[in-house]
């Protein structure tokens, strides 16, 4: 009986071992499946290209564009209070604030270069300034949307490389006409790339520091001195 017991206790220590050797395995293997799944991921993320813009317009068959779902989301530029550049408009009777923002991929690539990559997308957001309301006695806040407009850079899809699209309130634009004032304004006094980047005080500075700004719009600092 002894004899057996000590075979026994000698089977059992044996077991006993293995199923060590076996949990030490599992834990090994668990552990480098994790690393392998984390390196693989990376590889994945670091992989990705993300130098260029991706395509934020889409197009329907009347060659309406679709409003950017997300927009409010995309990089803040600046917001302007009553600025026009349409005598008509001067006559309102009330105030306006517009709010403007631009797709993260071409903002990015403003930052490195100076200048407005293909597929750079913004949406001018026009809302109603409020007067009185709640706690507050004077100055304005921003009210409702009154409207909206795209300003987008697609140069195999319009042959002066930028178009502009009037939304209103709704999610489909219409192409503004090329020989809206909108366009000759913009080439003539934008100061990158017919973009009014004179007001986008982030901007601003980065072009000056790239050498990016307009002729035109330096001839006009030039003569305000």
């Amino acid at each position: 009986m002894q004899r057996n017991n000590a075979k026994l206790q000698a089977g059992d220590s044996r077991r006993n071992r293995y199923r060590e050797i076996l949990a030490r395995m599992n834990k090994q293997t668990k552990a480098a499946a994790c690393v392998g799944m984390t390196v693989f991921a990376c590889l994945l993320l670091f992989g990705q290209d993300y130098s260029k813009p991706k395509a934020s317009s889409e197009y329907n068959s009347k060659g309406q564009m679709q409003l950017p779902k997300d927009y409010r989301q995309w990089v803040y530029l600046t917001t302007g209070f009553d600025m026009n550049y349409n005598p008509t408009l001067s006559s309102m009777d009330h105030h306006m604030f517009d709010n403007v923002f631009v797709n993260p991929e071409a903002y990015q690539k403003f930052l490195e270069t100076g200048t407005w990559p293909d597929k750079t997308v913004m949406v001018l957001e026009a809302r109603m300034a409020e007067g009185k309301g709640s706690i507050n006695q004077k100055g304005n806040y921003q009210g409702a949307v009154m409207a909206r407009e795209v300003h987008v850079k697609d140069e195999a899809h319009f042959p002066g490389k930028w178009a502009f699209f009037a939304f209103g309130d709704e999610q489909t634009g219409t192409l503004v006409p090329t020989t809206a004032d909108c366009y000759s304004c913009h080439s003539e006094h934008g100061a990158v790339d017919t973009t009014f980047v004179q007001f986008y005080p982030t901007l601003l500075s980065v072009a000056k520091d790239k050498g990016t700004l307009s002729a035109g719009y330096l001839k006009e600092t030039a003569k305000g001195k």
